[in-house]
C-alpha cells in the first residue's frame, strides 16, 4: 500500500497540472488561420525546436574550432617545497631548491597545424548542414500544419454533413410512419428508416470524436502546454494557385534545404578527409613564457640580479610510426566521403522523384473538383426525386437509403477532395517554399 502512494501523488499532480493549464469551457475559442497555425508550429513544434538547437550547437562547434587556430594564453601561479637535505637543491635535484615560486604568463601557439584547419573547415561545413536542416525541418513543418490543419477542418465539415444525413433521415422516417399509419407501405420499411436515422446518429458521434481527436493531436504542436479550445477557418473553398511544372522545377532546384544540407555533408566529410591525412604531416608550436621562476619570491635575487625574465621554445611533432592507424583513418575518411557523395546524388534524384509525383497529385487532385461537385449536385437531385417517387410509390424504401447514402458520400467526398489538393501542394512547398 506505502508502494503505491509516491504513484498516486505523482498522478494527483500531474491531474492538477493539467487542470490549471486547460482553459475554460466557457471562454471564446481561439480562432486560427493557416498562417497563425504555421506561426505557432515554428515557435513551439519540437521539430523545429530541435533542429535550430543543434544548428546553435554547431555554431559553437565553429567558434571553438577556429579558437584553437589562435594563440592561447594562461596564468601560472605555483609554489613547490621540497624537502631540504643540506645542499642547495634539497632532496629532488630537479626541483633546483628547497623553495620554488613559478608566477608565469604562458603564450601557446601551434604555427602548423593543418589537423586544427582542416578541423575547423570541418566545423564549418557542419554548422552549415545543421543550418540546412533546420530550414528543412521549417519547411517539413509546412506539410504536417497543412495536414493537422485541414484534417481540423475536414472533420469539422463532416459533422455538418453528418448532421444533414441525420435530418434526411429524420425526414423519411416521419414519411414512413405517417405512410405507414395511412396503410400504403409496410411496417418493414418504418423499420428500415429507423435503422437509417440510427446509422447516420451513430456517424455524427463518430464525426464528432475525429473532430476532437484532430484537434488535440494538432494542439501538440501550438501551444507550449493542453489546451484545445481553439478553431480553424474553413478555407477549404478558396484554392491556391498551382504554378506550372517548370516553375515547380526551378524552386524546387534553388537553395533547397534537401540538396544544401547533403551538399554541405560532402564539404564536411572531405575536410574530415584532409584532417586525417594532415596527422600524418609535422606540426610546429611555439611557447612563451614571461614571468618568474625562482627560489625566492622577489624581482631580484639578494646579489641583485634580475630574476623577472621570459623563455621561448618551439617544437616540431613528427609523426614516425602508428601501426597503421593514421592510414586507417584516411581509408575511413574516404569511405564517409563516398557515402556522402552518394547520398547527395540519391538526394537530388529523390527530388525530382517527389517534385513530380507531388506535382502530379495536385493537378489530379484539383481536375477532379469539378466531377465531384457535379456529383454532389447530381446526389442532392437524385435524393430529392427518389423521395418524391417513393411518396408516389414509384420506388421501394431500400432506393431511398441508397440515395440518402450517395448523398452522403459525395458530400464527403468533395470535401475530402478539397483537403487532397491542400495537403498536396503542402508536399511541393516543403519542396519549394512558399508559393
Amino acid at each position: 500500500m506505502s508502494q503505491n502512494l509516491p504513484i498516486a501523488g505523482i498522478a494527483l499532480a500531474l491531474c492538477q497540472y493539467a487542470f490549471a493549464q486547460a482553459p475554460s469551457d466557457t471562454a471564446a475559442p481561439l480562432r486560427l488561420t493557416l498562417q497563425d497555425a504555421l506561426e505557432r508550429a515554428q515557435k513551439y513544434s519540437q521539430q523545429t525546436l530541435t533542429a535550430n538547437i543543434t544548428a546553435l550547437l554547431a555554431r559553437q562547434d565553429t567558434v571553438q574550432a577556429k579558437a584553437a587556430l589562435l594563440p592561447s594564453v594562461n596564468g601560472l601561479s605555483q609554489y613547490i617545497y621540497t624537502q631540504s637535505n643540506g645542499t642547495a637543491t634539497g632532496i629532488f635535484v630537479p626541483n633546483d631548491g628547497v623553495h620554488i615560486y613559478n608566477d608565469q604568463a604562458l603564450v601557446h601557439a601551434d604555427l602548423y597545424s593543418p589537423v586544427k584547419r582542416a578541423d575547423y573547415h570541418k566545423a564549418i561545413a557542419a554548422e552549415a548542414a545543421a543550418r540546412a536542416k533546420a530550414d528543412l525541418a521549417t519547411r517539413g513543418l509546412i506539410g504536417t500544419v497543412m495536414q493537422d490543419y485541414y484534417s481540423m477542418a475536414v472533420a469539422n465539415r463532416k459533422l455538418h454533413n453528418a448532421e444533414l444525413s441525420v435530418a434526411d433521415a429524420e425526414k423519411f422516417l416521419d414519411i414512413t410512419d405517417k405512410q405507414e399509419k395511412g396503410g400504403e407501405v409496410a411496417h418493414s420499411d418504418t423499420n428500415k428508416a429507423r435503422i437509417q436515422l440510427n446509422d447516420r446518429r451513430r456517424d455524427v458521434q463518430d464525426a464528432q470524436l475525429a473532430l476532437d481527436k484532430a484537434r488535440i493531436g494538432f494542439a501538440v504542436l501550438l501551444f507550449p502546454d493542453y489546451q484545445s479550445n481553439f478553431t480553424v477557418v474553413d478555407d477549404l473553398d478558396t484554392l491556391a494557385n498551382l504554378p506550372a511544372y517548370p516553375e515547380i522545377q526551378a524552386m524546387g532546384g534553388k537553395s533547397n534545404p534537401d540538396i544544401r544540407a547533403a551538399q554541405a555533408t560532402v564539404l564536411q566529410q572531405d575536410y574530415e578527409r584532409r584532417s586525417a591525412r594532415a596527422e600524418m604531416l609535422p606540426a610546429l608550436s611555439l611557447d612563451y613564457f614571461f614571468g618568474l621562476s625562482a627560489n625566492q619570491f622577489a624581482i631580484h635575487d639578494p646579489e641583485g640580479h634580475n630574476l623577472l625574465g621570459s623563455v621561448v621554445q618551439a617544437q616540431v611533432t613528427v609523426p614516425l610510426w602508428t601501426w597503421g592507424a593514421a592510414r586507417s583513418k584516411v581509408k575511413a575518411a574516404d569511405l564517409k566521403l563516398q557515402q556522402a557523395k552518394n547520398d547527395l546524388s540519391f538526394t537530388q534524384r529523390n527530388l525530382l522523384s517527389a517534385l513530380d509525383g507531388f506535382y502530379r497529385e495536385a493537378n489530379v487532385a484539383r481536375t477532379q473538383l469539378a466531377s465531384l461537385r457535379q456529383s454532389l449536385d447530381d446526389s442532392r437531385q437524385y435524393l430529392d426525386l427518389t423521395m418524391l417517387r417513393y411518396q408516389a410509390g414509384e420506388v421501394s424504401v431500400l432506393e431511398v437509403v441508397d440515395a440518402q447514402n450517395g448523398a452522403r458520400d459525395a458530400r464527403n467526398g468533395l470535401d475530402d477532395g478539397l483537403v487532397r489538393y491542400r495537403v498536396a501542394v503542402g508536399n511541393l512547398q516543403t519542396l519549394t517554399g512558399a508559393f
